[in-house]
């Protein structure tokens, strides 16, 4: 469904992913894990098409990304971007006149298992509050691709399984969902794959129920391994 090809983004001197190639298939979810700064935000920045590569390729179903791709894969930023003077009803009526496959029925309805009112102010949100706003708006699509980038960021212990829940009713045969995230503990209860990126490089691709089962680890223990002292160069 989603492919990239030997991607590669430069900022400078800098090479912040370096010629990676991954899959993201439908009916799975995957997740990109790895410490700050280890290019997840921009592989997925570059999927959506909102960061350019140096160079590689990013296919949607066998073409390029463009404006047809765009329209069927949902991405959540991790920084803020509603205007300030939004109130959630405000963002919610903004994506319904962007994106033809927003429900307000179901973005309702997150909201409420959320804990939040319509009538908030963005500006006044907790940073909290302002991830499950996101999450929310976001998941209220009927996307084929689902791409969060730190979804969990500044969520409390019970709000995390309200997202996980969320996520997870998102997930069919026909969608496939990626995250990224440093809360390894968290995702690995729901995620199928996980893609474990390094200084830019993949360098380990991992099935979660294989390894349980073939090797007796979690990825929490993987995780510790590749990027703890003496791991994975």
């Amino acid at each position: 469904m989603l492919e990239c090809k030997n991607i590669t983004k430069k900022y400078g001197s800098k090479t912040a992913v370096d010629s990676i190639s991954l899959i993201i298939e439908p009916g799975r979810i995957y997740a990109f894990l790895g410490p700050n700064g280890s290019g997840k935000t921009t592989l997925m920045k570059m999927a959506i098409g909102l960061v350019k590569p140096t160079s590689g390729n990013f296919y949607y179903n066998d073409s390029p990304i463009g404006q047809d791709s765009r329209s069927e894969i949902a991405y959540m930023s991790t920084e803020p971007y509603f205007y300030p003077w939004m109130t959630a009803k405000d963002v919610g009526d903004y994506y319904q006149d962007f994106f033809s496959d927003f429900s307000m029925k179901k973005y309702e309805h997150l909201l409420e298992r959320m804990h939040l009112e319509k009538s908030m102010k963005t500006k006044s949100l907790s940073s909290g509050m302002m991830a499950k706003l996101k999450i929310a708006v976001t998941m209220a699509r009927k996307a084929k691709v689902y791409l969060l980038d730190e979804p969990l960021n500044g969520i409390d212990l019970l709000a995390r399984d309200e997202i996980m829940t969320s996520i997870i009713e998102a997930s069919d045969s026909d969608t496939a969902i990626a995250l990224s995230s440093h809360l390894v503990d968290e995702l690995e209860k729901i995620i199928d794959t996980a893609y474990f990126i390094k200084d830019g490089h993949l360098v380990k691709t991992s099935q979660v129920e294989e390894l349980r089962i073939s090797e007796g680890k979690s990825i929490v223990d993987e995780y510790r391994e590749i990027y703890g002292q003496g791991g994975i160069m």
